[in-house]
Protein backbone atom coordinates (compact mmCIF):
# COMPACT_ATOMS: atom_id res chain seq x y z
CA UNK A 1 0.00 0.00 0.00
CA UNK A 2 1.17 3.57 -0.62
CA UNK A 3 2.32 6.37 1.63
CA UNK A 4 0.01 9.34 1.20
CA UNK A 5 1.21 12.77 2.29
CA UNK A 6 -1.33 15.39 3.35
CA UNK A 7 -0.18 18.98 3.75
CA UNK A 8 -1.24 22.59 3.46
CA UNK A 9 -0.69 24.60 0.27
CA UNK A 10 -1.03 28.08 1.81
CA UNK A 11 0.11 29.65 5.09
CA UNK A 12 -1.41 26.97 7.31
CA UNK A 13 -4.90 26.76 8.84
CA UNK A 14 -6.27 25.20 5.65
CA UNK A 15 -8.32 22.56 7.47
CA UNK A 16 -5.81 19.70 7.27
CA UNK A 17 -6.94 18.08 10.52
CA UNK A 18 -10.47 17.60 9.25
CA UNK A 19 -9.23 16.08 5.99
CA UNK A 20 -6.93 13.66 7.85
CA UNK A 21 -9.86 12.65 10.02
CA UNK A 22 -12.04 12.05 6.94
CA UNK A 23 -9.33 9.96 5.26
CA UNK A 24 -8.54 8.16 8.50
CA UNK A 25 -10.92 5.27 7.84
CA UNK A 26 -8.91 4.41 4.72
CA UNK A 27 -5.47 4.09 6.36
CA UNK A 28 -3.65 2.01 8.95
CA UNK A 29 -1.24 4.64 10.26
CA UNK A 30 -1.35 8.44 10.60
CA UNK A 31 2.05 10.04 11.27
CA UNK A 32 2.89 13.69 11.97
CA UNK A 33 6.20 14.59 10.36
CA UNK A 34 7.14 18.16 11.41
CA UNK A 35 6.22 21.17 13.53
CA UNK A 36 5.17 21.20 17.14
CA UNK A 37 2.59 22.79 19.42
CA UNK A 38 2.47 25.81 17.11
CA UNK A 39 0.08 23.69 15.02
CA UNK A 40 -3.64 23.71 15.71
CA UNK A 41 -5.69 21.11 13.82
CA UNK A 42 -9.40 21.56 14.51
CA UNK A 43 -11.78 18.63 14.06
CA UNK A 44 -15.53 18.66 14.66
CA UNK A 45 -17.23 15.30 15.12
CA UNK A 46 -20.95 15.21 15.82
CA UNK A 47 -20.87 18.79 17.05
CA UNK A 48 -17.97 18.12 19.45
CA UNK A 49 -14.90 20.30 18.77
CA UNK A 50 -11.37 18.99 19.24
CA UNK A 51 -8.14 20.95 18.71
CA UNK A 52 -4.96 18.92 18.25
CA UNK A 53 -1.51 20.45 18.55
CA UNK A 54 0.96 17.55 18.56
CA UNK A 55 -1.17 14.40 18.35
CA UNK A 56 -1.95 13.15 14.82
CA UNK A 57 -5.49 13.70 13.58
CA UNK A 58 -6.16 9.99 13.14
CA UNK A 59 -6.50 9.57 16.91
CA UNK A 60 -10.31 9.43 16.66
CA UNK A 61 -10.29 6.40 14.36
CA UNK A 62 -10.27 3.08 16.27
CA UNK A 63 -7.59 0.72 15.01
CA UNK A 64 -5.47 3.45 13.43
CA UNK A 65 -1.95 3.80 14.84
CA UNK A 66 -0.89 7.41 15.39
CA UNK A 67 2.79 8.30 15.27
CA UNK A 68 4.51 11.50 16.38
CA UNK A 69 7.52 11.32 14.08
CA UNK A 70 11.11 12.36 14.63
CA UNK A 71 10.65 15.64 12.73
CA UNK A 72 8.20 16.92 15.35
CA UNK A 73 9.39 18.93 18.35
CA UNK A 74 7.54 18.13 21.58
CA UNK A 75 6.61 20.23 24.57
CA UNK A 76 5.99 17.53 27.21
CA UNK A 77 3.60 19.63 29.32
CA UNK A 78 1.50 20.61 26.29
CA UNK A 79 1.44 17.04 24.98
CA UNK A 80 0.40 15.66 28.36
CA UNK A 81 -2.38 18.24 28.67
CA UNK A 82 -3.56 17.35 25.16
CA UNK A 83 -3.58 13.62 25.95
CA UNK A 84 -5.49 14.07 29.20
CA UNK A 85 -8.01 16.34 27.51
CA UNK A 86 -8.76 13.69 24.90
CA UNK A 87 -8.89 10.89 27.44
CA UNK A 88 -11.35 12.88 29.54
CA UNK A 89 -13.65 12.86 26.49
CA UNK A 90 -13.38 9.11 26.11
CA UNK A 91 -10.71 8.98 23.38
CA UNK A 92 -8.37 5.97 23.70
CA UNK A 93 -4.96 7.57 23.32
CA UNK A 94 -2.72 5.15 25.21
CA UNK A 95 -3.29 2.09 23.03
CA UNK A 96 -2.58 3.72 19.66
CA UNK A 97 -0.19 6.64 20.16
CA UNK A 98 3.52 6.15 19.45
CA UNK A 99 6.15 8.82 20.16
CA UNK A 100 9.49 8.80 18.36
CA UNK A 101 12.62 8.51 20.48
CA UNK A 102 14.16 11.01 18.04
CA UNK A 103 11.68 13.84 18.63
CA UNK A 104 13.48 16.88 20.01
CA UNK A 105 12.23 18.31 23.29
CA UNK A 106 11.07 21.88 23.76
CA UNK A 107 12.54 22.96 27.09
CA UNK A 108 10.97 25.74 29.18
CA UNK A 109 14.06 27.79 28.39
CA UNK A 110 13.32 27.44 24.66
CA UNK A 111 9.98 29.16 25.21
CA UNK A 112 11.69 32.00 27.06
CA UNK A 113 14.30 32.33 24.31
CA UNK A 114 11.52 32.55 21.72
CA UNK A 115 9.78 35.33 23.63
CA UNK A 116 13.03 37.23 24.15
CA UNK A 117 13.90 36.96 20.45
CA UNK A 118 10.55 38.47 19.39
CA UNK A 119 10.84 41.23 22.00
CA UNK A 120 14.26 42.23 20.71
CA UNK A 121 13.06 42.37 17.09
CA UNK A 122 10.51 45.07 17.93
CA UNK A 123 8.63 46.15 14.80
CA UNK A 124 10.58 43.63 12.74
CA UNK A 125 9.17 40.63 14.64
CA UNK A 126 8.18 37.66 12.48
CA UNK A 127 4.97 36.77 14.31
CA UNK A 128 6.21 33.69 16.18
CA UNK A 129 3.62 31.71 18.16
CA UNK A 130 6.09 31.97 21.09
CA UNK A 131 5.95 28.21 21.70
CA UNK A 132 9.73 27.72 21.64
CA UNK A 133 9.69 26.03 18.24
CA UNK A 134 12.46 28.06 16.55
CA UNK A 135 14.98 27.83 19.42
CA UNK A 136 14.37 24.07 19.67
CA UNK A 137 15.08 23.52 15.98
CA UNK A 138 18.09 25.81 16.34
CA UNK A 139 19.53 23.54 19.04
CA UNK A 140 18.62 20.49 16.96
CA UNK A 141 20.64 21.65 13.98
CA UNK A 142 23.36 23.03 16.24
CA UNK A 143 23.67 19.45 17.58
CA UNK A 144 22.95 20.52 21.13
CA UNK A 145 19.32 19.43 21.54
CA UNK A 146 17.70 16.83 23.76
CA UNK A 147 15.51 14.10 22.34
CA UNK A 148 12.66 12.04 23.73
CA UNK A 149 14.89 8.96 23.86
CA UNK A 150 17.35 10.80 26.07
CA UNK A 151 14.71 10.75 28.83
CA UNK A 152 15.19 6.98 29.07
CA UNK A 153 19.01 7.15 29.44
CA UNK A 154 21.13 7.53 32.61
CA UNK A 155 22.75 10.80 31.45
CA UNK A 156 19.53 12.72 30.82
CA UNK A 157 19.72 14.85 33.99
CA UNK A 158 23.31 15.84 33.18
CA UNK A 159 22.47 16.74 29.56
CA UNK A 160 19.42 18.74 30.67
CA UNK A 161 21.44 20.68 33.24
CA UNK A 162 24.17 21.52 30.70
CA UNK A 163 21.78 22.82 28.06
CA UNK A 164 19.54 24.72 30.45
CA UNK A 165 22.51 26.36 32.18
CA UNK A 166 23.63 27.79 28.84
CA UNK A 167 20.09 28.99 28.07
CA UNK A 168 19.40 30.66 31.41
CA UNK A 169 22.80 32.31 31.56
CA UNK A 170 22.06 33.91 28.19
CA UNK A 171 18.55 34.96 29.27
CA UNK A 172 19.75 36.51 32.52
CA UNK A 173 22.63 38.29 30.80
CA UNK A 174 20.05 40.10 28.65
CA UNK A 175 17.88 41.00 31.63
CA UNK A 176 15.15 38.41 31.01
CA UNK A 177 13.68 37.07 34.26
CA UNK A 178 12.81 33.36 34.40
CA UNK A 179 12.32 30.92 37.27
CA UNK A 180 14.48 27.96 36.30
CA UNK A 181 13.57 25.81 39.31
CA UNK A 182 9.82 26.06 38.82
CA UNK A 183 10.15 25.61 35.06
CA UNK A 184 12.26 22.49 35.46
CA UNK A 185 10.02 20.86 38.03
CA UNK A 186 6.93 21.13 35.82
CA UNK A 187 8.92 19.92 32.81
CA UNK A 188 10.21 16.82 34.60
CA UNK A 189 6.80 15.97 36.03
CA UNK A 190 5.29 16.00 32.54
CA UNK A 191 8.10 13.84 31.17
CA UNK A 192 7.62 11.30 33.95
CA UNK A 193 3.92 11.03 33.13
CA UNK A 194 4.66 10.57 29.41
CA UNK A 195 6.80 7.52 30.18
CA UNK A 196 3.52 5.62 30.60
CA UNK A 197 2.97 6.01 26.84
CA UNK A 198 4.85 4.25 24.03
CA UNK A 199 8.18 5.92 23.27
CA UNK A 200 9.90 3.94 20.54
CA UNK A 201 11.90 4.00 17.31
CA UNK A 202 8.94 4.93 15.12
CA UNK A 203 10.90 4.79 11.87
CA UNK A 204 11.22 1.03 12.48
CA UNK A 205 7.45 0.76 13.01
CA UNK A 206 6.90 2.55 9.71
CA UNK A 207 9.37 0.34 7.86
CA UNK A 208 7.51 -2.74 9.14
CA UNK A 209 4.17 -1.18 8.15
CA UNK A 210 5.51 -0.63 4.62
CA UNK A 211 6.77 -4.20 4.43
CA UNK A 212 3.29 -5.39 5.43
CA UNK A 213 1.69 -3.27 2.69
CA UNK A 214 -0.13 -1.07 5.22
CA UNK A 215 -1.37 2.37 4.17
CA UNK A 216 0.42 5.26 5.89
CA UNK A 217 -0.87 8.83 5.90
CA UNK A 218 1.85 11.40 6.63
CA UNK A 219 0.30 14.50 8.20
CA UNK A 220 1.94 17.89 7.82
CA UNK A 221 1.49 21.02 9.92
CA UNK A 222 1.55 24.73 9.00
CA UNK A 223 1.64 25.20 5.21
CA UNK A 224 3.92 25.14 2.17
CA UNK A 225 4.25 28.94 2.02
CA UNK A 226 5.74 28.83 5.54
CA UNK A 227 8.44 26.32 4.58
CA UNK A 228 11.85 27.37 5.88
CA UNK A 229 13.37 26.83 2.41
CA UNK A 230 10.65 28.07 0.06
CA UNK A 231 8.50 30.44 2.10
CA UNK A 232 8.91 34.22 2.25
CA UNK A 233 11.99 34.04 4.49
CA UNK A 234 12.37 35.07 7.32
CA UNK A 235 8.57 35.06 7.80
CA UNK A 236 8.49 31.28 7.87
CA UNK A 237 8.32 28.41 10.32
CA UNK A 238 11.46 26.49 11.35
CA UNK A 239 10.80 23.19 9.59
CA UNK A 240 10.21 21.70 6.15
CA UNK A 241 6.46 21.78 5.56
CA UNK A 242 6.67 20.34 2.04
CA UNK A 243 6.35 16.69 0.94
CA UNK A 244 10.11 16.25 1.20
CA UNK A 245 9.79 16.88 4.93
CA UNK A 246 7.75 13.69 5.26
CA UNK A 247 10.81 11.62 4.33
CA UNK A 248 13.22 13.24 6.76
CA UNK A 249 10.54 13.74 9.42
CA UNK A 250 9.47 10.09 9.50
CA UNK A 251 12.38 8.12 8.08
CA UNK A 252 10.52 6.84 5.02
CA UNK A 253 12.01 6.61 1.51
CA UNK A 254 10.81 9.00 -1.24
CA UNK A 255 9.94 5.99 -3.40
CA UNK A 256 7.23 4.99 -0.90
CA UNK A 257 5.22 8.18 -1.49
CA UNK A 258 2.61 7.67 -4.19
CA UNK A 259 -0.03 10.29 -3.33
CA UNK A 260 0.17 13.89 -2.12
CA UNK A 261 -3.02 15.56 -0.92
CA UNK A 262 -2.74 19.35 -1.03
CA UNK A 263 -5.28 21.26 1.07
CA UNK A 264 -6.24 24.88 0.39
CA UNK A 265 -9.01 27.26 1.35
CA UNK A 266 -11.35 28.86 -1.19
CA UNK A 267 -9.63 32.08 -0.07
CA UNK A 268 -6.38 32.82 1.81
CA UNK A 269 -5.48 33.48 5.43
CA UNK A 270 -2.27 34.18 7.23
CA UNK A 271 -1.29 34.55 10.90
CA UNK A 272 1.58 36.80 11.93
CA UNK A 273 3.84 39.03 9.90
CA UNK A 274 5.04 38.61 6.33
CA UNK A 275 3.98 39.34 2.75
CA UNK A 276 0.35 38.71 1.81
CA UNK A 277 -0.30 40.11 -1.69
CA UNK A 278 -4.08 39.51 -1.76
CA UNK A 279 -4.81 40.66 1.79
CA UNK A 280 -8.16 42.38 2.35
CA UNK A 281 -7.48 44.80 5.16
CA UNK A 282 -11.01 46.17 4.98
CA UNK A 283 -14.65 45.41 5.80
CA UNK A 284 -14.78 42.55 3.30
CA UNK A 285 -11.72 40.94 4.87
CA UNK A 286 -13.36 41.26 8.28
CA UNK A 287 -16.56 39.69 6.95
CA UNK A 288 -14.58 36.67 5.72
CA UNK A 289 -12.78 36.47 9.07
CA UNK A 290 -16.03 36.37 11.01
CA UNK A 291 -17.83 34.01 8.62
CA UNK A 292 -14.89 31.62 8.57
CA UNK A 293 -14.06 31.86 12.28
CA UNK A 294 -10.56 32.89 11.29
CA UNK A 295 -8.87 33.02 14.66
CA UNK A 296 -5.82 30.93 15.49
CA UNK A 297 -6.64 27.55 17.06
CA UNK A 298 -3.37 27.72 19.00
CA UNK A 299 -2.94 31.45 19.69
CA UNK A 300 -6.45 32.86 19.26
CA UNK A 301 -4.99 35.64 17.11
CA UNK A 302 -7.17 37.04 14.31
CA UNK A 303 -6.01 35.70 10.98
CA UNK A 304 -5.36 38.05 8.09
CA UNK A 305 -7.71 37.28 5.20
CA UNK A 306 -7.60 37.76 1.44
CA UNK A 307 -8.60 36.41 -1.97
CA UNK A 308 -7.26 33.15 -3.37
CA UNK A 309 -3.71 33.52 -4.68
CA UNK A 310 -3.31 31.22 -7.69
CA UNK A 311 0.37 31.91 -8.47
CA UNK A 312 1.30 30.95 -4.91
CA UNK A 313 -1.00 27.93 -5.03
CA UNK A 314 0.48 26.76 -8.33
CA UNK A 315 3.99 27.18 -6.89
CA UNK A 316 3.03 25.11 -3.83
CA UNK A 317 1.59 22.34 -6.02
CA UNK A 318 4.83 22.18 -7.99
CA UNK A 319 7.01 22.02 -4.88
CA UNK A 320 5.01 19.13 -3.46
CA UNK A 321 4.08 17.12 -6.56
CA UNK A 322 0.42 17.28 -5.54
CA UNK A 323 -1.76 14.48 -6.91
CA UNK A 324 -5.04 15.31 -5.12
CA UNK A 325 -6.43 18.80 -4.42
CA UNK A 326 -8.76 19.47 -1.49
CA UNK A 327 -10.64 22.78 -1.20
CA UNK A 328 -12.00 23.74 2.22
CA UNK A 329 -14.33 26.47 3.48
CA UNK A 330 -16.20 26.89 0.21
CA UNK A 331 -19.24 27.74 2.34
CA UNK A 332 -17.56 30.84 3.82
CA UNK A 333 -17.69 32.77 0.51
CA UNK A 334 -21.32 31.80 -0.18
CA UNK A 335 -23.68 34.73 -0.55
CA UNK A 336 -21.10 37.22 -1.85
CA UNK A 337 -21.90 39.22 -4.98
CA UNK A 338 -18.54 38.41 -6.52
CA UNK A 339 -15.31 36.61 -5.72
CA UNK A 340 -11.83 37.64 -6.87
CA UNK A 341 -8.90 35.37 -7.75
CA UNK A 342 -5.31 36.59 -8.10
CA UNK A 343 -3.82 35.30 -11.37
CA UNK A 344 -0.49 37.14 -11.30
CA UNK A 345 1.57 39.89 -9.68
CA UNK A 346 2.52 43.18 -11.27
CA UNK A 347 6.10 43.88 -10.24
CA UNK A 348 8.28 46.63 -11.72
CA UNK A 349 5.94 47.01 -14.68
CA UNK A 350 5.83 43.30 -15.51
CA UNK A 351 3.40 40.54 -14.57
CA UNK A 352 4.91 37.53 -12.81
CA UNK A 353 3.10 34.22 -12.31
CA UNK A 354 5.04 32.88 -9.30
CA UNK A 355 6.08 34.32 -5.90
CA UNK A 356 9.25 36.41 -6.25
CA UNK A 357 12.33 35.86 -4.09
CA UNK A 358 11.94 39.32 -2.57
CA UNK A 359 8.24 39.54 -1.87
CA UNK A 360 8.45 42.47 0.52
CA UNK A 361 8.28 44.93 -2.35
CA UNK A 362 5.19 46.54 -3.89
CA UNK A 363 3.47 43.52 -5.43
CA UNK A 364 0.22 44.47 -7.12
CA UNK A 365 -2.09 41.47 -7.55
CA UNK A 366 -3.79 41.03 -10.92
CA UNK A 367 -7.34 39.78 -10.37
CA UNK A 368 -10.01 37.92 -12.27
CA UNK A 369 -13.57 38.31 -11.00
CA UNK A 370 -16.22 35.57 -10.69
CA UNK A 371 -19.90 35.74 -9.73
CA UNK A 372 -20.68 34.63 -6.20
CA UNK A 373 -22.66 31.52 -5.35
CA UNK A 374 -25.54 30.75 -2.98
CA UNK A 375 -25.20 28.62 0.11
CA UNK A 376 -25.39 24.85 -0.42
CA UNK A 377 -25.01 21.67 1.57
CA UNK A 378 -23.14 18.39 1.07
CA UNK A 379 -26.22 16.72 -0.43
CA UNK A 380 -26.98 19.54 -2.87
CA UNK A 381 -25.87 19.88 -6.48
CA UNK A 382 -23.01 22.35 -6.87
CA UNK A 383 -24.28 25.82 -7.90
CA UNK A 384 -23.33 26.71 -11.48
CA UNK A 385 -21.35 29.78 -10.38
CA UNK A 386 -19.37 27.73 -7.86
CA UNK A 387 -18.65 25.09 -10.49
CA UNK A 388 -17.29 27.87 -12.74
CA UNK A 389 -14.99 28.93 -9.91
CA UNK A 390 -13.75 25.35 -9.49
CA UNK A 391 -13.33 24.83 -13.25
CA UNK A 392 -11.12 27.89 -13.54
CA UNK A 393 -8.92 26.85 -10.63
CA UNK A 394 -8.60 23.31 -12.00
CA UNK A 395 -7.66 24.62 -15.46
CA UNK A 396 -5.02 26.94 -14.01
CA UNK A 397 -3.52 24.23 -11.81
CA UNK A 398 -3.88 21.50 -14.43
CA UNK A 399 -5.50 19.19 -11.94
CA UNK A 400 -8.94 18.19 -10.69
CA UNK A 401 -10.16 19.04 -7.19
CA UNK A 402 -10.87 15.73 -5.45
CA UNK A 403 -12.71 16.93 -2.34
CA UNK A 404 -14.62 20.08 -1.38
CA UNK A 405 -15.48 20.89 2.24
CA UNK A 406 -18.72 22.80 2.79
CA UNK A 407 -18.72 23.06 6.57
CA UNK A 408 -16.75 22.20 9.72
CA UNK A 409 -18.09 18.71 10.46
CA UNK A 410 -16.49 15.55 9.02
CA UNK A 411 -19.83 14.82 7.29
CA UNK A 412 -19.63 18.05 5.28
CA UNK A 413 -16.88 16.84 2.96
CA UNK A 414 -17.90 15.93 -0.61
CA UNK A 415 -15.78 13.78 -2.90
CA UNK A 416 -15.93 15.09 -6.50
CA UNK A 417 -13.44 12.69 -8.07
CA UNK A 418 -13.08 9.00 -7.22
Amino acid sequence: MPVSVLLGLQWGDEGKGKVVDVLGDRVDVVARFQGGPNAGHTIIIGGQKYVLHQIPSGIFRPGVRNIIGNGVVINPAVLLQEIRGLEAKGVDVRSHLYISTRCHLILPSHVHLDKLSEQRKGQAKIGSTLRGIGPTYRDKYGREGLRMGDVLTPRFAEKLDTLQTAHYEYLHALGYAADRAADTQAFLEALEALKAYTITDTEVLLHKALAQQQHILAEGAQGTLLDVEFGAYPFVTSSNTTAGGACTGLGIPPSAITQVYGVFKAYCTRVGSGPFPTELDNAQGEAIRQAGGEFGATTGRPRRTGWLDLPALKYACSLNGVTHLVMTKADVLAGMDHVEVCVGYELNGRVQDYPPFDSEGALKPVYRSFPGWPGFGPDDALPVSFRQYLDFIEAELGQAITFVSMGPDRKEMVQLVA
